[in-house]
């Protein structure tokens, strides 16, 4: 009888370029700088700055006639630590559609009411659009798609007194905000109004909330004050079948 041990998994990577660690990266910018050798010269010497050795600016390009966007190519030196690398992981399985509607109908024996929107001064729709319209995004069927969700979408700027609002009116049991303006911090400031007031307003009652963007980090949900956070690339499934995850949990330590 033979056993077959598993590989090691690797702790320590570097960036993989023409061969094993390498160090090899590519990294882009902009610099305030008009077009010509001395951009080029500039560029390098920030690369270089940054622990790139030896840096290659491999293009530039001129953007209008005072700035110049550059790609740069060379060594890192640095190495991660794949032990000390913090993310949050998927607690919870991927459920195909038919699953998600069968577990809210045991769960809540009714549909359950999701509320989305784009809060404070932010007009990009885009990301809550994808979640929650029934065209979805990267081949998955929005939650309107889902038999036992009702979708309200109140859409662009949005305040957050109308938000709670209309969450109350509806008995939302979910509320998704998305946020893509992030000048100043304002994704983080509007998340954190928006989770404050909810918790002024309904106390115990106050709905699972949900923050998205490109900006967010999925480790900030603490800071933010909701329940989840998802970033650049979540799928309408992933927010369903969290959805799912956290109503049954609500429901088991409210038994």
């Amino acid at each position: 009888m033979t056993t077959t041990e598993e590989p090691k998994k690797k702790r320590y990577v570097r960036p993989y370029g023409d061969t094993t660690g390498d160090g090899m990266a590519q990294l882009s910018f902009t610099l305030p700088v008009p077009f010509g050798p001395r951009a080029d010269g500039a560029a390098q010497q920030l690369a270089n700055k940054m622990g790139m050795d030896p840096a290659m600016v491999v293009h530039s390009h001129p953007i209008g006639a005072d700035f110049t966007f550059f790609v740069v190519y060379g060594s890192v030196q640095h190495i991660v630590d794949l032990d000390e690398v913090k993310v949050v992981e998927r607690e919870y399985p991927l459920l195909p559609p038919s699953d998600v509607n069968s577990t809210i109908k045991k769960t809540l024996r009714r549909k359950m009411v999701v509320v989305g929107a784009c809060i404070g001064t932010d007009a990009h729709t885009v990301g809550i659009d994808a979640i929650l319209n029934i065209k979805g995004f990267a081949g998955e069927k929005g939650l309107e798609y889902y038999r036992e969700l009702r979708v309200v979408n109140l859409g662009a700027q949005v305040s957050v007194p109308e938000l709670v609002k209309a969450a109350r009116a509806d008995k939302a049991d979910a509320v998704l905000v998305s946020q893509v303006v992030t000048q100043r911090d304002a994704h983080i400031l509007n998340t954190q109004e928006m989770s404050a007031a909810f918790r002024e307003a309904m106390g115990e009652r106050c709905p699972l909330l949900i923050a998205g963007g490109p900006r967010f980090d999925p480790l900030m949900a603490g800071e933010l004050g909701v329940d989840r956070v998802f970033g650049r690339g979540t799928t309408p499934g992933e927010v369903a079948s969290y959805l799912v995850h956290a109503i049954s949990q609500r429901k088991e330590v409210h038994a």
